[in-house]
Order: structure tokens, then C-alpha cells, then sequence
């Protein structure tokens, strides 16, 4: 393809191929300004040019006779009279359409959110480019976050749930504006950075109206779906880490401070604003660094497992022993149990734990019997998550086997919110018992069982909570007997958590409750000390 344009701008001539490729016939361009069918201007001081060497390459776009666009690499050259003046140009043309909409195509996948359409991460770096944006002339970052979305994900499936972040997605965008920038952070999150003139108390507002709006109803199909988010806002202020770095370090900075302060929301139960501050950063700091940690802990074997012993109050013997599942960590040494399970609970690395824990403890406890140490069994806490994982009970068949332990000395331990749904419970405790296992409820009176649930339910053990043992002199003491009563009623056995002094167990023991655990008789101890335990004791 090519074309003359004279030195007025004029098309004075193109080959059939330019005329085809654009559906123009002669009389449609010829004599006429070139520009009227450019998407750009002409530029005409190419063919003014002095300089006879002047070669110009560029970019094109032009309009077809049916106003669609099409994409050229032309090269220009000019050309001139004998006298030296310029008198016309010779372009050629390759046509580059194709390729111009790849990478639109590729741009639209790198910088665009492929479920809601909304930008990207990426996209907020052209945006702080084209606005010149840096910290100090935001007024606050947003940090947005659906609450308990995983529970949506898993009642309703993905489908639904890609759903509703669309329609959150749809909701978000009414509350843009052109001086602001929405993005799609990542999975159930959304970033709003605002640059229009409000002040904080406005810019407070507008997050409580978010808060509002998103937890309006979602109608899907027959379903109605109720969801709150949580916000943690970023106000600008003087940081010393932000002297010296980039512009994108700043704003990313201020995006993790505004996550923080999220987290501060959700933490306080959600369905809020939270307005991040200095004093924040220690705790939530923390947090950052045992979920980071926690995803190489299994492989850097930082778990341990301690055994509390299980007295018989009766003979004063140990009986069983429980384990509990310890974290050394290198960054922050021992970590409490209370910090880091809730986090692998959320992360579903639970179940990869909580099977290594089974393993390890069923093969603790065949080795203790092969040196002649005998206990009648072996208690584990199983997490709700685990519980209900589809492939838990092949799980233990499996363990059971490879470690050759008789399943009737395992005992595993569940808490009354694992029992809930009814119907699948029964099953996967039906499922256990077969094997020939025994099943505990963890931590009762603090849940939701009833005494229906106990009657149908083929459990083995009630623990009796902590919580009822620290305060026998007041209601606990009432409380304790009923359970004890009814344990030893439907014949399950019944042990006491926590026992710390020797008036409580003195009370245990007249109320004839079978075994307990606690201080009074040994903290949570390394394998080998309960090896000396079961050695020392009389036979």
C-alpha cells in the first residue's frame, strides 16, 4: 500500500490496495486533506521539510469508509521540485491492525481485573505516572475487604460467590469518582485511593456509607446473600520510611498500613472502619510474620508435640496423655498456640499439620509399647477443618497402618462446633468408631451440644472445660456436677481439664469423676519425660 499527498496535505494518489484495505473508492479521498480520514493529524512539516534526507517513520491510525480503524507503520518521504522546494510525499504502509489488537488484547489481561472488569495493581503504577500522584497528595487509602467470604465460597460454590464480587465490584464503582482510583486488590479485596478534596472526616464518611451499602442483601437467583466488609483507612502523615524511596514504595507502604488497620476491623468483628496509627504497627506486624512464617514451618520442622498426662483419680495412675502441638520458630521463638492455630485453621494448612500430627503421635505411641510402657491411650485434638475434610478418614486408615497401632488405643478429640451439622458428624464418628478409635468431646459446656446431640452421638469422653474447674466455688461447681451427671448417665467417661489445686480435685473425686488433667499432676512435657512418668509408676 501506498499513497502521494501533495504539499497541501492533499491525497493525490493511492494504489488500489490502500483503497481496498479501507473501502474508499477514488472519488472518496482523491483531492481531498489526508487528515479528514486520520485518527491523528497529519503532520505536514514532514513534507515541508528542508533537510532532503528527512525520512519520517511512524504509528498511524485510519478511519475506513465504514468508521473502523485500522493500524499502520508508515514511512514518509519526502520529495521536492527542481528547485529544491518541497512538492509532495511518498508514504508507504504495513498494516499492523492485527498486532495493535493483541496488545490490546494483552494489555487488557496485564492491567484489568479479569472477574469485575476493574483495574489492577498494575494499573494503579500508570495511574500514579499520569496523575503525578505520590503520598502527600492523596487524601486516604481505603483498604476493603469482604467478611467471612470463605463461608459464602464454601455454602454457595465459586460460581456464586464470583458472583457476588462482581455485584460488590458494581457497588464499589458508584462511589468513584475521576479523581479517585478503585482497583481490585486481590480475591475478596478492593483498594480505593482518594485524591478529590475531602477532608478526614469526609473521607470517614464515604466509608461508612461503603459499610453500608455492601452489606445490603445480594439477591442470586432464589438465593438472598448477606455479607459485611471490613475498612482500614490510611490518612497521610510524615513516615520516616518513606524519605528517600520511590513514589511506588510510598503508596504501597501506605496500602500494607491501610491493610493493618483492615485487619484491626475484622478483629473487632467486622462489619467496620478502622483508622490505622503508629501504635498498630507492633501487634498486626506480628501477625504478618506468623502468617509468613507459618507456610515453611512444616518443611523447616519448627513443630513439636508435647503430652500432658491423664491421671485415673482414682489409683493415681497415668492412664493416657494428650498431645498438644508446639511452634519454635526462628524469627520469633515459641509461639503461643492460641496465635498461630486460628491462622492455620484459616489457611486450610491444618489439615497437612494436624495429619503430620497424627502421624507422628501414632508413631510415638507404638514405640512406647514396644519398649513395654503401656498406656490405654492417646489423646489428639482435631480442628473442625480437618474434621471435615473428605479424605480424613482414609487419612487415618492410612497412619494406622504405616505405623502398625492398634486403633483402639487412639482417641481423637473434637470440640462441640465440630458437631453442628448433625447428620455428617454422625457419620464421620460412625466411620472412626469402626476402626475401632475412641471419640472425645473437647472443651463441653463451652459450645452448643445439647443433651439430644449426646444421646445420639456414639462419643466415648466428655472434658469437662477449664473454665468449670477454675471457678468450683461459685456456679462452676453446679455447672461441673450436672455434666458429670449426665456423663456417667449415658456411660461416657469423664475427664477434668485445668485441675490446678488439690481442693478441686478433692471435689472431683466426690463427685466420682473419672480422670483429669492439669497442673496439679504435670504441665505438657516432652516424649521422654512421659517415659519416665510410666517407668516411675507402680505396676
Amino acid at each position: 500500500m501506498f499513497s502521494i499527498i501533495d504539499v497541501n496535505g492533499n491525497l493525490i494518489y493511492a494504489n488500489d490496495s490502500f483503497c481496498k484495505r479501507l473501502n474508499y473508492t477514488e472519488e472518496d479521498i482523491f483531492g481531498k486533506p489526508f487528515n479528514r480520514i486520520l485518527k491523528s493529524p497529519f503532520p505536514l512539516h514532514i513534507v515541508r521539510e528542508q533537510n532532503k534526507k528527512a525520512v519520517w517513520k511512524e504509528e498511524i491510525q485510519i478511519q475506513t469508509k465504514d468508521d473502523t480503524t485500522c493500524w499502520f507503520e508508515a514511512s514518509m518521504v519526502p520529495y521536492y521540485d527542481q528547485d529544491g522546494n518541497p512538492d509532495k510525499t511518498i508514504t508507504t504502509y504495513y498494516d499492523i491492525t492485527a498486532r495493535k489488537h493483541y496488545e490490546e488484547y494483552i494489555e487488557g489481561i496485564a492491567f484489568t481485573d479479569y472477574l469485575t472488569k476493574l483495574p489492577n495493581q498494575n494499573q494503579l503504577y500508570h495511574w500514579i505516572d499520569e496523575q503525578q500522584i505520590d503520598i502527600n497528595n492523596t487524601k486516604a487509602i481505603l483498604y476493603i475487604s469482604l467478611d467471612r467470604f470463605k463461608q459464602i465460597n464454601e455454602a454457595f460454590g465459586k460460581r456464586i460467590a464470583d458472583k457476588v464480587i462482581r455485584m460488590v465490584a458494581e457497588r464499589l464503582q458508584n462511589f468513584q469518582t475521576k479523581d479517585n482510583f478503585l482497583f481490585r486488590k486481590d480475591g475478596d479485596e478492593f483498594v480505593v485511593i482518594i485524591k478529590e478534596q475531602l477532608n478526614q472526616e469526609e473521607c470517614m464518611a464515604k466509608a461508612e456509607s461503603i459499610v453500608n451499602k455492601l452489606r445490603i442483601p445480594y439477591k442470586i437467583q432464589d438465593s438472598q446473600i448477606s455479607i459485611t466488609v471490613s475498612i482500614g483507612i490510611r490518612f497521610p502523615y510524615k513516615s520516616a520510611y518513606t524519605n528517600g524511596h520511590s513514589k511506588y514504595d510510598e503508596i504501597d507502604t501506605s496500602i500494607k498500613q491501610a491493610r493493618k488497620a483492615m485487619d484491626l476491623a475484622k478483629k473487632k468483628g467486622g462489619n467496620r472502619y478502622c483508622i490505622h496509627a503508629h501504635h498498630q504497627e507492633k501487634p498486626l506486624e506480628r501477625g504478618y510474620i506468623i502468617d509468613l512464617e507459618l507456610k515453611e514451618a512444616l518443611a523447616r520442622e519448627e513443630f513439636s508435640i508435647m503430652y500432658q498426662p491423664i491421671i485415673n483419680l482414682k489409683s493415681h495412675k497415668v492412664v493416657g496423655a494428650e498431645a498438644l502441638l508446639r511452634w519454635n520458630n526462628r524469627e520469633l521463638g515459641f509461639v503461643s498456640p492460641d496465635e498461630f492455630i486460628p491462622k492455620l485453621e484459616e489457611s486450610g494448612m491444618i489439615i497437612s499439620v494436624g495429619k503430620w500430627i497424627l502421624e507422628n503421635v501414632c508413631r510415638r505411641m507404638k514405640s512406647w509399647q514396644e519398649k513395654g510402657l503401656l498406656m490405654q491411650r492417646i489423646s489428639v485434638n482435631v480442628s473442625p477443618i480437618q474434621f471435615k475434610d473428605k479424605y480424613f478418614v482414609q487419612d487415618v486408615k492410612e497412619i494406622l497402618n504405616d505405623t502398625m497401632l492398634d486403633a483402639s488405643y487412639l482417641e481423637i478429640e473434637i470440640t462441640e462446633s465440630t458437631i453442628l451439622n448433625l447428620e455428617s458428624s454422625m457419620l464421620t464418628i460412625l466411620e472412626l468408631k469402626s476402626l475401632g478409635m475412641h471419640v472425645s468431646i473437647d472443651d463441653f459446656g463451652t459450645g452448643y451440644s445439647s443433651l439430644s446431640y449426646l444421646k445420639q452421638l456414639p462419643i466415648d469422653t466428655l472434658k469437662i472445660d477449664k473454665s468449670f474447674i477454675d471457678d468450683l466455688d461459685r456456679d462452676g461447681e453446679i455447672i461441673t456436677n450436672t455434666i458429670i451427671n449426665m456423663g456417667k448417665n449415658l456411660h461416657f467417661r469423664i475427664i477434668a481439664e485445668g485441675i490446678e489445686s488439690e481442693k478441686q480435685l478433692e471435689y472431683l473425686k466426690s463427685q466420682q469423676c473419672h480422670e483429669g488433667q492439669g497442673y496439679l499432676f504435670s504441665k505438657p512435657v516432652q516424649p521422654n519425660e512421659i517415659m519416665t512418668m510410666l517407668l516411675q509408676q507402680p505396676s
